[in-house]
């Protein structure tokens, strides 16, 4: 069982399957969220959570200050799971869940999102996620930042203009990408 790492909901149990969905694991999502808070990409923010399997990424950014959270996934059996998940993290007043595809929600989503978790399958292409993207781009606010895991061996998905790579961490079989549509600010440091 995999669980809340830090903020309000820590410590709480979140269910996963026994198999079909294959949910982040905690040390990429610690890390995932160390560099998050780094930039303070987190309080206050609007959440998408696409692909979003157990919910993990998206409960993870309520618990550490985000606003509300949009939780989409497909699969009616991972969004009852994404219920359960809400209710042990009592995050019912703001987290939504969304049974569709990603590309279908994005399509009638009239939505602007400040933060966006893409944690596809690993049968998706990088031409689908490509796609994706372009649709993602016009609901994003000005210095978004969209999370995306693949496998390493997939290479680095193509981001339309208008959405510029960050940085990329590879953990065993996985590369998180992070990407912006305008620079972070870089927190300044004390040389001296």
């Amino acid at each position: 069982m995999t669980r809340i790492i830090a903020g309000s909901a820590k410590g709480r149990k979140l269910a996963v399957p026994q198999k079909g969905t294959r949910p982040t694991s905690e040390r990429v999502r610690e890390a995932i969220f160390s560099k998050l808070e780094h930039y303070d990409a987190l309080a206050g923010v609007t959440v998408l959570d696409l692909y979003a399997g157990t919910g993990a990424l998206g409960l993870e950014a309520l618990s550490r200050g985000a606003l509300r959270a949009a939780l989409v996934d497909k699969s009616q059996r991972a969004c009852d799971l994404i219920r359960q998940n809400v209710r042990a993290t009592d995050f019912r007043a703001n987290a939504r869940v969304y049974p569709t595809s990603a590309a279908g929600f994005l399509e009638n989503d009239e939505d602007m999102w400040d933060l966006v978790f893409i944690d596809p399958p690993y049968d998706v292409t990088n031409e689908q996620i490509g796609q994706l993207l372009e649709s993602l781009l016009p609901k994003l606010r000005p210095a978004a930042v969209v999370v995306l895991e693949r496998a390493k061996r997939d290479g680095e998905p193509p981001l339309p203009e208008g959405l510029d790579l960050i940085t990329q961490k590879n953990y065993g079989d996985t590369t998180v990408y992070y990407a912006d549509t305008a620079p972070m600010p870089q927190k300044e440091t004390d040389n001296g």
